[in-house]
């Protein structure tokens, strides 16, 4: 059975793909940074509770160790993140950017640092890293799409942005496993104060589908729900 965790489970965008992935029939690890509500989500969920951290080293090698030891690991779903507010971008502090970036930037290559020995070893090693339109340079220079029109969320495109990156080198550097990216489009989540244009089960769409990717799929690259996204 493919052994699937996805970060952030606990609610959003994360629960509804833990939901879709549990209901075909893979067995998912539902992390969350608290306790309590990692472990509310595995049972409604009908999944496995893990308490992680991805701005803790020791919290993302404690989640790496007991995934090893109950079996390892094939799909990781990079989805914990955080917004950073709304702010014009002459606001941003210094340290409002660091706070961001460490989630949504430094937060994934901890947990890919500690989990792709597993992932390594799974003949179907598969890697998804939720990103946004909003860090699309083509996207946001389009003044037909919305995130052209979404001012005040600099640290946060700029984190997505940065995501795109890492994805392509962690999937130039590991030809064996599928390594993409995917925009989930405006997603009504608790991350935008439940503004977006989509309800989660649309938004899980292309994250679900890039989790569900076989060997023989696309690697490297960056999508949404009606298929391949601008850089």
């Amino acid at each position: 059975m493919t052994a699937t965790l996805i970060t952030g489970a606990n609610k959003g965008l994360g629960f509804e793909t833990a939901r879709r992935l549990t209901a075909a029939g893979h067995t998912v690890y539902a992390a969350a940074r608290n306790p309590e509500k990692a472990a509310r989500a595995a049972r409604e969920l009908g999944a496995r509770p893990l308490v992680l951290d991805v701005t803790d080293e020791a919290s993302v090698a404690a989640a790496a160790a007991r995934v090893e030891e109950q079996g390892g690991l094939d799909v990781l779903v990079n989805n914990a993140g955080i917004s950073g507010g709304p702010k014009p971008a002459g606001a941003f502090t210094a340290a409002d950017v660091t706070t961001v970036l460490d989630t949504n930037v430094v937060g994934i290559v901890r947990v890919l640092n500690a989990f792709l020995p597993l992932l390594e070893r799974s003949t179907s090693g598969v890697v998804v890293d939720v990103g946004s339109g909003l860090g699309s340079f083509g996207r946001v220079h389009d003044p037909e799409r919305p995130e052209f029109q979404l001012p005040g969320v600099m640290a946060y495109a700029a984190s997505k942005s940065a995501v795109s990156m890492l994805t392509v080198h962690y999937a130039q550097a590991y030809p064996g496993l599928r390594v993409n990216v995917v925009d989930p489009g405006p997603t009504a989540t608790d991350l935008n104060g439940h503004r977006g244009s989509q309800t989660v089960e649309e938004g899980a769409e292309a994250i679900v589908r890039a989790a569900l990717l076989t060997p023989e799929g696309p690697t490297g690259t960056f999508s949404d729900a009606a298929g391949v996204s601008p850089w």
